[in-house]
């Protein structure tokens, strides 16, 4: 049991008790704060006594999922720029390496990092933003070993193996080289709020200290980033918030240049923009909730001058475009489910890639060669394994280049995928992908492991998972709620599921819940429900919503004491986040948010059997929302069910960063599970 401190954290004159907003003293005052990390370390010892009897199943987990892991393995490799790009991993090690080879698949390799051994020593670490210089003699790349999404930027030369004496910190990790193979743009971000708030340019050999910023977001509500069109000539830098965007670019071959605006933000409008040959595509909302295509010659960048290309339709959503120089690609969302949309420009026709399964999802993968006859694309369902096929876009004949392996073997005809429809509490249809083994009763009797999420429009697309096959060959189904929030059956699935309608995401899933119950795939008795981050928020709203619907639950990283959060500007991320959840600084929104925080709605009432998982150094959700949220349902809960807060005190937001130590997490959440189904899992 935590200590209880009073402190009034209500604001437009509501009393809010908030005891227990010590615990963020961590993350205001650093390392001192000695109370904190005893408590959370006692959280920790009482979930590794409480699952002790499980610690050999544990064992067993892990071992069985690292082993269907194929350890020596190598990526597809992606041309460009005259080369092959490839990452290879080896038994044993955590991590992989970056490799490229000139010309042809058989010339000598040429290993780029070694991030197995950049790690050694390392109890986290990250490395991203793999960008070669158009010379072909640079890497640009970012390391990350505090999990706190603060990445130092590095370059070295490929042709001498010299790393420059630049280090550039904090950025995102990303960069961008202009033509000159000289100048590169990143973004930097701010230490407190991890907001990205400049992009600055650095030539190579200068002062990091002395480098231009050419261009300052002063909005704390937008994300900013920057980009590179495939053509490879334009640099983008994106301003975009929930509801609003803006654009501007520069050619790439004159790095010095000021950046120009190409439409100044409008009201709810979004826009994306690419290059191709002599105009720019606008992909935006602007009159068009689902989106439409429109152009723009290149040298009338304004609102005023865009054309239409290609119209938009209520029951379409268009979420991307590639552009290449013969053809498009256009990612569109019908029914839930991904369609990719080939426009031939010489031919001036279009057709679709056929799929041909019920619930899946496709998605296209690296492609950076502009001038390539074929596109890439992954495809994965919840009985297919991840797969990367290389479709010839003239003979729409498709080549599968390689199927993640699952190692002892699968079979995928002993598995069933359904597409099933639940009813919500105001008739809204709601979609449901669900998985389990041939042979399994849906006599009500059997365990079903609900999975959801529904914020930020982020889709949960139907996909595989090896490690999944530890459930399902033990007699659960896996199901996937579609809820609104995301953006599964277009713009308005999201719109329906934010702000003052945020509420729909946690009765959407109920609803999932119950149509499970009422057509026999499980009961309460047997019925699970996990979600992680915004979708931790959902699994806190449902516990207090409907509690004994759930024999046991499995918050990951949760978001779940939304009004405190987004009242402090000072935490990171939080003003990027009124156009998802509301300002509670309007009194409106401050009791609508309160009416469903799961941290202000903990009540004297039977809760189910809860695992509670956070990092100590997560920078999207930070650690003292749990602990906090546990500690008062510790307090208030009328039931003996088990209550478990595990917090790993070295990773952040996305747990432990190697191949395999990930799985330990998993282990334990599987454990949990099978614990409370009295399941051995021999």
């Amino acid at each position: 049991m935590a200590n209880k401190k009073d402190y009034d954290s209500g604001y437009h004159g509501d009393i809010r008790n908030d005891e227990y907003y010590w615990m963020a003293d961590f993350f205001r005052k650093g390392p001192d704060s000695t109370e904190v990390i005893t408590y959370l370390e006692a959280e920790n010892d009482y979930t590794e006594a409480m699952m002790a009897d499980t610690k050999s199943w544990q064992d067993t987990l892990f071992k069985e999922m690292k082993g269907r892991i194929k350890e020596k393995d190598e990526s597809v490799p992606v041309f460009k720029n005259g080369y092959y790009y490839y990452v290879r991993s080896e038994e044993g090690q955590q991590y992989f390496k970056y490799c490229r080879k000139q010309g042809s698949l058989e010339a000598e390799e040429e290993l780029l990092l070694d991030v197995d051994q950049m790690a050694l020593g390392h109890s986290y670490y990250s490395v991203s933003g793999f960008n070669v210089s158009p010379d072909n003699e640079l890497l640009a790349f970012g390391v990350d070993a505090q999990s706190r999404r603060e990445y130092t930027l590095y370059i070295k030369n490929l042709r001498t193996g010299e790393m420059y004496p630049e280090a550039i910190f904090p950025t995102s990790g990303d960069s961008v080289w202009a033509n000159d193979s000289k100048t590169l743009f990143y973004t930097e971000k701010n230490q407190q709020t991890l907001l990205s708030e400049k992009i600055k340019s650095h030539v190579l050999g200068d002062n990091p200290a002395a480098d231009r910023v050419v261009y300052h977001e002063k909005d704390p509500s937008n994300y900013i980033g920057v980009g590179k069109s495939r053509s490879e000539q334009f640099i983008f830098i994106a301003s975009s918030a929930t509801l609003s965007s803006e654009y501007r670019y520069l050619n790439a071959d004159t790095p010095e240049a000021p950046f120009e605006l190409f439409q100044e933000r409008m009201p709810e409008v979004l826009y994306e923009v690419d290059h191709y040959e002599d105009q720019f595509l606008i992909l935006t909302n602007l009159k068009a909730q689902n989106f439409r295509l429109m152009s723009t010659p290149l040298n009338q960048t304004g609102v005023s001058s865009w054309s239409e290309l290609i119209a938009h339709r209520p029951d379409v959503l268009i979420e991307e475009i590639d552009v290449f120089k013969d053809y498009w690609i256009l990612s569109e969302r019908k029914n839930g489910l991904v369609q990719l949309r080939v426009r031939e420009l010489k031919s001036n026709t279009e057709h679709y890639v056929d799929f041909g399964e019920p619930a899946y999802t496709a998605y296209l993968g690296a492609n950076p060669d502009y001038n390539a006859s074929q596109v890439r694309y992954i495809y994965t369902s919840l009985t297919t394994p991840s797969s990367v096929y290389d479709y010839d876009i003239i003979s729409r004949e498709r080549y599968l280049i390689k199927q993640q392996e699952v190692i002892g073997g699968y079979d995928p005809t002993l598995y069933v995928t359904e597409r099933l429809i639940a009813s919500s509490s105001d008739g809204t249809e709601v979609p449901i992908s669900i998985v389990y083994r041939l042979g399994f009763k849906k006599d009500g009797h059997s365990p079903l492991l609900l999975y959801g999420y529904g914020s930020y429009g982020h889709s949960l697309d139907a996909s595989f998972s090896s490690n999944r096959l530890s459930l399902l060959d033990r007699g659960f189904a896996f199901a996937i709620a579609h809820v609104r929030g995301g953006q599964e059956m277009g713009r308005q699935w999201y719109e329906s599921g934010r702000l003052f309608q945020k509420r729909n995401t946690f009765t959407d899933f109920i609803a999932c819940a119950e149509y499970l119950i009422q057509e026999g795939y499980s009961s309460p008795a047997h019925l699970y429900a996990e979600g992680g981050s915004a979708g931790g928020l959902l699994i806190g709203a449902v516990a207090n919503m409907r509690p004994e619907l759930w024999n046991g639950l499995i918050a990951d990283v949760p978001f779940v004491d939304v009004v405190t959060t987004m009242l402090d500007e000072s935490i990171p991320l939080t003003t990027n986040e009124f156009d998802e959840w509301g300002n509670p600084k309007d009194p409106e929104a401050y009791t609508y948010m309160k009416s469903y925080s799961p941290y202000d709605n903990v009540k004297a009432q039977d809760y189910p059997h809860m695992l509670i998982t956070t990092g100590l150094h997560d920078s999207q959700v930070q650690y003292f929302e749990p602990a906090k949220w546990v500690a008062r349902l510790r307090t208030l809960k009328t039931d003996r069910h088990v209550l478990l807060l595990k917090t790993n005190m070295e990773a952040g937001h996305g747990g432990a960063s190697g191949r395999f130590d990930y799985l330990k997490e998993i282990a334990l959440q599987y454990a949990f599970l099978f614990k409370l189904e009295n399941k051995s899992i021999s």
